[in-house]
């Protein structure tokens, strides 16, 4: 008879978590989640609307932010988005592409829990909600976990906690915690994927325009991303934001391109050529909304009819639309956050395993390590691959 009560324990009911069991399961192991939260997927089930951008057809290393460009690449070429649909299809959950690779249920990301739950089911894994740990120790070469549903033992120790995103859904720095009991160095953590607020003048600027979207690109500190901005009543959100939110430090500038990649100089002088008498405000309305357009105006560009500018004014214009300075005052923090920058330093984990390398037996997953992709479903499928590979390794 064993002297573990399970083979392998894992602290986290989310995404890796749940996918790191019925791997486990699978294998024949005595798979057992503990999960803090009163129902398991809370994320999942909040993710993309509702609807959970479950993964990224266009996946590769290149979309994550690590320490270690390199640390991502094994988990992920041995579980790729293609292993996730055909998992998503063998449950007959319909699905559908919303925009640049991005794969979302058609109906609801309940089927997403639904699916992995009856996955975990049919392994054998057992799964407890409302299970608090109060202590964690390594003893008689396994673990010792004291819980509010007992004390659970095993071999082998998988850390799924996530990381401190979206503190409402039951987020806690709880796996950096024990990550460093076992000495691994985290490191610093922030929020990222998360819009941006704005003070001053910048927000004077554009508070009163909260509502309004529109495609730019986005840049900071040699990223650039081409995706739709929305202004709203604190600062600056959308796709092209919370993107490059991953790359901006506090009291960095960005460049906002508001014609979203056209040549600015070309497009003015073909309207100069149409239509003179226009006047630019009048313009720029047919490219954003009257108010959006009047506010360029009155902030910078100023407003005369097109047959008024010179070329060196065209050019300015040209170059103060694809280049627009904004410098955010800070960001709405975790509280909207959809991820985690940082968090448990990559060089201390097995690529191949996601095992500690200063902790045998210790495996770590998903958000808590050092490992943030792209907005629209990496991060989900970096959950579901290091999952894997940690699953089919303890």
């Amino acid at each position: 008879m064993s002297r573990f009560t399970d083979d392998v324990l894992i602290l986290g009911g989310g995404a890796a978590g749940l996918m790191c069991a019925r791997v486990a399961g699978q294998r024949g192991l005595r798979a057992r989640v503990l999960e803090h939260a009163n129902r398991v997927g809370k994320k999942i089930l909040m993710s993309g609307g509702g609807r959970c951008n479950f993964t990224n057809l266009y996946t590769t290393p290149a979309n994550y932010l690590c320490g270690n460009p390199h640390f991502c690449k094994s988990a992920l070429a041995r579980f790729t988005p293609q292993d996730f649909i055909e998992l998503v299809e063998r449950h007959r959950i319909a699905y559908h592409e919303k925009e640049l690779g991005q794969l979302f249920c058609d109906e609801s990301s309940k089927l997403i829990v639904r699916m992995l739950l009856e996955e975990c089911a049919d392994a054998g894994v057992t799964i407890h909600t409302d299970c608090s740990v109060s202590d964690v120790r390594a003893q008689n070469g396994g673990f010792a976990l004291a819980t509010a549903h007992g004390v659970f033992t095993a071999p082998k120790l998988v850390i799924a906690s996530g990381g401190l995103s979206i503190p409402s859904m039951g987020a806690s720095g709880f796996g950096y915690t024990l990550a460093r009991q076992f000495g691994h160095r985290v490191l610093p953590t922030r929020a990222g994927l998360v819009p941006f607020t704005l003070s001053g003048s910048h927000k004077d600027a554009f508070a009163d325009l909260a509502g309004v979207s529109t495609p730019v690109i986005a840049r900071c500190n040699g990223q650039a991303f081409r995706n739709a901005l929305l202004i709203t009543h604190r600062g600056l959100s959308g796709p092209a934001m919370l993107q490059i939110s991953s790359y901006w430090q506090p009291g960095d500038a960005l460049t906002v391109d508001w014609l979203a990649g056209d040549d600015g100089m070309d497009w003015l002088h073909q309207q100069r050529q149409t239509r003179a008498d226009a006047e630019l405000k009048t313009v720029l309305a047919e490219r954003f909304s009257k108010r959006f357009a009047q506010r360029l105006c009155d902030l910078a560009l100023g407003n005369r009819p097109l047959r008024q500018l010179q070329t060196a004014d065209l050019a300015r214009i040209a170059a103060q639309l694809q280049n627009w300075p904004i410098t955010p005052s800070g960001t709405e923090g975790y509280r909207t956050a959809e991820v985690t920058l940082g968090g448990v330093d990559t060089d201390e984990i097995s690529s191949k395993t996601l095992e500690s390398r200063l902790q045998p037996g210790l495996h770590l997953i998903g958000e808590v390590v050092d490992v943030t992709g792209h907005l629209g479903g990496f991060n989900f499928q970096w959950a579901w691959a290091s999952a894997v590979a940690a699953g089919m390794a303890v």
